[in-house]
């Protein structure tokens, strides 16, 4: 021993019976508990990746939605146009066919439905269907021909939708 330092017989006594090692059970013990713990950890890690997979994917669908209607406010307004625009070109006279102010026309209402056709406008002319409330609008029944009963025979005024929605229902008359 150093000069200096003394140790008593009661510490010396005290380490040497001091076991070198732990023992095993404990640490068994210990180590269940911590992959337990892990185990439990990764689960919930694993319910939370999920959870925000699902709210991502549901935000995503919120935001086309939303974005879906507000085109379809803005398109449901240019409608009457392309409507104007339709009647207007449907009754030119023989004698101005092909006239350039009419041609001119027709170049812009072609536009506008290649305007509505690149943002997922479509027009649907529901002629021959059987009558669906959710996309056609009856404004009057039909007695003639030999349609079967429920059976749109006349579209006054075109559908239209954005994706798989009815942005305006086609104007129809029905076999009665």
């Amino acid at each position: 021993m150093e000069e200096g330092v003394s140790v008593s017989a009661e510490e010396t006594t005290n380490v040497a019976a001091e076991p070198a090692q732990p023992e095993a059970a404990p640490v068994a013990g210990d180590i269940e508990a911590v992959q337990k713990q892990a185990q439990e950890y990764l689960e919930g890690w694993q319910r939370a990746r999920a959870e925000f997979a699902n709210y991502k994917r549901r935000t995503e669908r919120e935001l086309q939605e939303n974005r879906d209607m507000a085109m379809g406010i803005a398109f449901k307004g240019v409608l009457p146009i392309v409507d104007d625009f339709d009647r207007a070109l449907a009754h030119v006279p023989p004698e101005l066919q092909g006239n350039p102010w009419v041609n001119g026309v027709s170049m812009v209402q072609r536009k506008l439905v290649k305007l509505l056709d690149d943002n997922g406008v479509t027009q649907f002319d529901p002629v021959g269907e059987m009558f669906d409330p959710t996309r056609h609008e009856a404004i009057g029944t039909d007695d003639e021909g030999d349609a079967p009963s429920g059976q749109v025979t006349t579209t006054m005024q075109q559908g239209y939708l954005i994706g798989d929605k009815v942005l305006r229902p086609a104007l129809v008359k029905v076999k009665s």
